[in-house]
């Protein structure tokens, strides 16, 4: 198995590391991981291209490359640069350092690299470790990433739903904030939706008295609504949800046209 690796936190973050572990006990001896990430971190890039500006890229070693882009570039350098003679059968996007379950999900550029996959027709899973009491204070806090990764990239290539549709099928997973040792297994989960939990900004000076504004994300140990993604990492369990990049909201169509027509 061929399988491209890359990720939003930046070439040399550790969960990156942890990745291609996975990758490489996933891929086996006659497999190839070849990593193509951003040269620097690009946390919150969301689905971001870099359309309007050319993307640096450098061979670092032997299939490992860094790019001056976002993850879905990072992505899109493997596939058409890097890997073009001999695509991958398999992109892996993490593990991202902190959960993006829930909202998060909307910002995450780890989302966003597995989404360009699906998008360019390949099987994608982005993966994440989601930061806890239970978790920060370990020598390794993404134990449970590291522990249970090639499980649970097997059960979804062997058992997980894939299609070769317009929009198709990517996986999002995201392992508790706990020693691998105490997860508790695997759930199917919805996407959830953490209220009041927002991102917002913060003003301050700089020595030279000019004014800026820093990002703010919300409290991450709020669970969403019961059997949704976040709530199930809160309760120790690794989530996975299927996702497309279809943004349609199926679910309004037939009164907005009824309202409308």
């Amino acid at each position: 198995m061929r399988i491209l690796i890359t990720n939003d936190d930046g070439i040399n973050a550790p969960g990156l590391s942890v990745l291609a572990a996975i990758a490489e006990e996933l891929a086996g001896p006659s497999g190839e991981v070849w990593t193509v990430a951003p040269a620097f971190e690009q946390s919150g890039v969301a689905h971001k291209i870099s359309y309007t500006h050319p993307t640096m890229i450098a061979e670092l070693g032997p299939r490992r490359w860094a790019a001056e882009g976002s993850p879905a570039d990072c992505v899109l350098a493997g596939l058409h640069d890097v890997m073009r003679d001999a695509p991958p059968d398999l992109v892996l996007s993490g593990v991202n350092r902190g959960n993006n379950s829930a909202e998060n999900v909307l910002y995450s550029g780890t989302i966003g690299g597995a989404m360009e996959a699906a998008l360019q027709g390949l099987p994608a899973i982005a993966m994440s470790q989601y930061y806890g009491p239970g978790n920060v204070s370990l020598d390794d806090p993404f134990d449970a990433a590291a522990g249970h990764g090639v499980a649970t990239v097997r059960r979804l290539l062997d058992a997980g739903l894939w299609d070769d549709g317009d929009y198709r099928l990517f996986y999002n997973v995201n392992f508790p904030p706990l020693s691998a040792a105490d997860v508790r297994g695997l759930k199917v989960a919805a996407q959830g939706f953490r209220r009041d939990v927002t991102f917002g900004v913060e003003a301050h000076l700089s020595p030279s008295g000019r004014r800026f504004l820093w990002v703010k994300g919300g409290r991450q140990n709020v669970p969403s609504e019961p059997g949704t993604d976040a709530a199930v990492n809160l309760d120790g369990w690794i989530s996975v949800t299927p996702m497309r990049a279809d943004l349609t909201a199926h679910d309004a169509l037939d009164e907005l046209t009824q309202r409308l027509g």
